[in-house]
């Protein structure tokens, strides 16, 4: 009872919720531009800003030390009057996919792994991590990345090459049933995911299923540079394999990575919502969440887009604002997040935060 009140308290301290009755938030449309990166790439000059509410779930006490090093990278959904989040537990063993579920999006039950990591040699034997979830009407289809590559330990930060991996579950609370012999798509050499083709976000659009997956290169230097996107991968059945389209949705200098879709009904919009990567002294971390838009799922401009959080917004995490999962609650939009207390750029040691945005949504002037 203290714990709901508490909240309730908390979420009208922000302005989160009415006691007329449902959430209730005004989020500016457009703010200053932000300074410009130090290597000159694109940035976002509008704004659709989010109100922060702030952590949700902290890394450490999870089942058999499961995110003892850090919690990040969220997939948030809602099933059976329930709301589960899968996120990236980094533990002893390495980043693995983890499930805590909710009632009411800001309370979270950490239910521990519900990956393990494959045999040595095998595609994800180093990380079984980021579970992306669809509902086919039948059995539960995650699409999770995989890698055989990590940092040393104790941090095991996957590394390169990212993959796309498939299980399969009756239930959004498992048990998942890895699928090594499906493959949906995979990085390609001499292309735009050459070593990045990792899951995101599926929708299905006129009798196809799109996914908007991760792709990057890795380019030679000196210095080495890695470039981000998302493009479309397609397909007829979640269980065969996925075509990639020959050009992603918008350009790698965009660089961007990570995708969660929400569509806007009263103006039939869709918003592609994403994590930014950007650089301080040469160090690339992710700086902010960003959303584009467009009217038509295969067409995309990438000067359609506005930051969403970052800094300026987020009242925890000075610096480092992560992958965003979103999902509609009432009139408002939860805007899921990864950050870090204090001014580091680490991988490590991220917990997980919640914004909101006022629905319905509309792009910024």
């Amino acid at each position: 009872m203290f714990r709901g009140l508490k909240a309730l308290l908390i979420l009208l301290s922000l302005g989160l919720f009415s006691t007329a009755g449902g959430w209730s938030a005004t989020a500016p449309e457009r703010a200053d531009a932000p300074t410009s990166y130090e290597d000159g790439r694109p940035q976002a000059t509008l704004r659709l800003d989010a109100l922060d509410y702030g952590v949700v779930l902290r890394h450490g006490g999870g089942p058999q030390n499961c995110d003892q090093y850090g919690a990040r990278d969220v997939w948030v959904f809602a099933a059976e009057g329930k709301y589960y989040m899968h996120y990236d537990a980094a533990g002893p063993t390495g980043w693995l996919c983890a499930l805590a579920t909710s009632y009411d999006l800001i309370h979270w039950k950490k239910q521990g792994p519900v990956l393990e990591l494959g045999k040595s040699g095998s595609e994800d034997s180093a990380s079984a991590s980021y579970g992306v979830t669809y509902f086919d009407g039948r059995a539960w289809e995650m699409f999770y990345m995989g890698t055989p590559h990590a940092s040393p330990p104790p941090d095991r930060v996957p590394m390169f090459p990212y993959l796309t991996m498939k299980a399969k579950s009756p239930s959004p609370l498992g048990p998942w049933q890895k699928q090594p012999g499906v493959v949906p798509f995979r990085p390609k050499p001499g292309t735009y995911y050459s070593v990045t083709a990792s899951p995101g976000y599926i929708v299905k659009n006129q009798g196809e299923y799109l996914q908007f997956f991760s792709a990057s290169v890795h380019e030679g230097g000196p210095p080495k540079k890695i470039r981000r996107t998302i493009s479309i991968a397609r397909t007829n059945n979640l269980n065969g394999a996925w075509s990639v389209d020959p050009a992603p949705i918008v350009p790698l200098e965009e660089q961007i990575e990570n995708t969660s879709l929400y569509y806007e009904k009263t103006d039939k919009t869709w918003y592609l919502f994403t994590n930014h990567v950007g650089i301080r002294n040469g160090h690339e971390y992710t700086d902010a969440v960003w959303v584009y838009w467009s009217k038509d799922l295969n067409k995309w401009d990438s000067s359609k887009k506005a930051v969403v959080l970052d800094a300026r917004n987020c009242h925890w995490s000075p610096s480092v604002v992560g992958l965003p999962s979103v999902v509609k609650v009432g009139n408002r939009l939860a805007i899921f997040y990864d950050g870090l207390e204090g001014a580091a750029i680490s991988h490590m040691g991220r917990d997980v935060g919640v914004a909101f945005l006022p629905l319905p949504l509309r792009t910024p002037k």
